[in-house]
């Protein structure tokens, strides 16, 4: 029935119809509600079950239980800021839904919205790569984040990040975390600090008002401040704690990681390298002996599940665009993601969390890592072939 109606529609959107100009809106939609049919015709292809639309649609599921346990502790921590009963969890699902479902309309609405002005400009078809940002970017900011200022983070790292370079696939910095950053250099105050991991207010009659006065603070901000960090282990991996509404529950994100593994979207090699570039690093700090600073006391384990390594090691740093992409540079590459998130933590007492800084930082040096990797396997083969 749906194929019917488009292809009933689709002259009107062709060459010469009365709507030709909105052709690249009608094929945005036609090829997010049915598999197109349109195949290449010459040139060597690769025929697969698995496209661009798939692989974003399974990102998207794999990112479904991190979103709903931050939405759970979105309640949980405005119940419990207030006094009041935490153990309704289907009130508490409902008000972190009421919460985070503007941000994430505002985020599709802004950032699909110039895509399609861009694949009208440019008559070219609309790509799917926003299906997954648009949902990272509100799932990584905390949830006080205004609505105004999440639609400017959202259009600079669309316009900037991303069409600017030629759309998705030829971006080198991972657009969600362009958004965060951007919103971290410019209004660092709505960032950070023991103000923004809250919700206060009542949401249709859903919530509890919570004093303004009232603060949270994460683990990491409590070590930055030296101060020993609330909680343990489990308590980490668990997630009923404040943070970016995406990135608190170690156990959510760890289903995602299956999701990812299981289907082949995610390289294991990146994933696994970031948690051992991460843990020996957090290691030799702890035999350091760093007096007076409590985040490098922390024990390497605990760095793992705190603030957003998991969240980045799964999502961000496996995004085949931006990553490495030879075999062996996607070791290299996990390994100095988790390397530098933690020595950033240690070492910038005003900055707690590195992985955002860190992913950026390598997404610029991977294309490098793979060149090296491939000019070595050249020169192998060069060598192997004049020894015969």
């Amino acid at each position: 029935m749906i194929q019917k109606t488009l292809d009933k529609l689709r002259p009107h959107f062709q060459e010469g119809g009365k709507l030709s100009a909105l052709r690249s809106v009608f094929d945005g939609f036609e090829t997010f509600l049915v598999v197109p049919s349109a195949t290449s015709r010459t040139g060597v292809s690769i025929h697969d079950s698995i496209d661009s639309k798939r692989i974003m649609s399974f990102v998207v599921i794999a990112l479904m239980p991190a979103l709903l346990f931050g939405m759970y502790n979105i309640g949980y921590q405005n119940a419990l800021a207030a006094g009041a009963d935490t153990t309704a969890c289907g009130a508490l699902l409902l008000y972190g839904l009421a919460v985070m479902l503007p941000k994430i309309v505002v985020s599709y609405v802004v950032g699909l919205g110039i895509e399609f002005v861009v694949a009208q400009w440019k008559k070219e078809e609309i790509q799917e790569g926003y299906l997954v940002t648009g949902m990272l970017i509100p799932m990584i900011l905390p949830v006080e984040t205004p609505l105004w200022m999440l639609a400017v983070a959202v259009a600079f790292s669309v316009i900037f990040a991303k069409e600017i370079y030629g759309g998705t696939g030829m971006n080198i910095f991972n657009p969600a975390l362009v958004a965060r950053a951007f919103l971290f250099f410019a209004y660092p105050t709505s960032m950070s600090g023991d103000k923004v991991w809250l919700a206060k207010d009542t949401f249709l009659g859903l919530g509890h008002t919570v004093a303004d006065g009232t603060t949270l603070a994460t683990p990491l901000g409590e070590a930055a401040a030296q101060v020993a960090p609330t909680g343990d282990f489990w308590t980490y991996c668990v997630g009923l704690m404040p943070g970016s509404v995406g990135e608190t529950s170690v156990i959510a994100i760890a289903i995602g990681a299956a999701i990812l593994l299981w289907t082949g979207i995610a390289s294991w090699k990146t994933m696994g390298s970031v948690f051992v570039g991460g843990a020996l690093t957090a290691w030799l700090f702890n035999i350091g002996g760093l007096e007076g600073n409590a985040v490098a006391n922390i024990p390497w384990y605990n760095h793992l599940v705190l603030g957003g390594f998991c969240f980045g090691a799964v999502f961000m740093a496996t995004d085949p665009v931006t990553s490495a992409r030879t075999e062996g540079g996607k070791y290299v590459y996990g390994l100095l993601i988790g390397a530098l998130a933690i020595t950033i933590r240690v070492l910038n007492p005003g900055y707690p969390e590195g992985m955002m800084l860190a992913i950026l930082f390598m997404n610029m040096f991977a294309p490098l890592i793979d060149y090296c990797f491939v000019q070595r396997n050249i020169s192998r083969r060069l060598k192997r072939s004049q020894s015969k």
